[in-house]
Parts: C-alpha cells; sequence; structure tokens
C-alpha cells in the first residue's frame, strides 16, 4: 500500500487513480500523518453482506452497569 502526501495527491491524481484500479489502496498523508485512503468502487467490500444472517439482543442496548462503565470511562 503506497502512502503520498496531499501535494503529491493533488500533482498526480490521475497516476494514482490508474493504481488504484489496478487494485492498490493509496493512503494520502498530511505531514507524515494518514488522513485518508483510496480505495478502488469495486472493491470487495460489501455493506450489507450480513444482514439477517446475525441479530442484536434489545439488551445489547441496556446501560452498563457501573462498574464496567468506569472502566471504559478510565
Amino acid at each position: 500500500m503506497a502512502t503520498v502526501n496531499v501535494h503529491e495527491a493533488k500533482t498526480q491524481l490521475s497516476r494514482l487513480l490508474a493504481r488504484v484500479e489496478a487494485g492498490e489502496d493509496v493512503i494520502i498523508a498530511r505531514r507524515g500523518k494518514p488522513v485518508a485512503r483510496l480505495i478502488g468502487c469495486n472493491s470487495k467490500r460489501q455493506p450489507d453482506i450480513l444482514r439477517g444472517k446475525i441479530t442484536v439482543p434489545d439488551s445489547f442496548f441496556d446501560p452498563l452497569p457501573d462498574d464496567e462503565l468506569s472502566s471504559w470511562e478510565g
């Protein structure tokens, strides 16, 4: 996976898109810190792939017990 800075991404967008079309992911960084990822539209991610296959019990939305809540909040 390639990482490029913002300036390079702006000046080389067509080349980066060609790399993405070829299947590569590209990370765009600002001052060396990753801020975005370019991925192809035909990636294998399917947001609804688990729809109807899993269920979340109603108790999932119940408030956490105080002791567990305090461990999450630090």
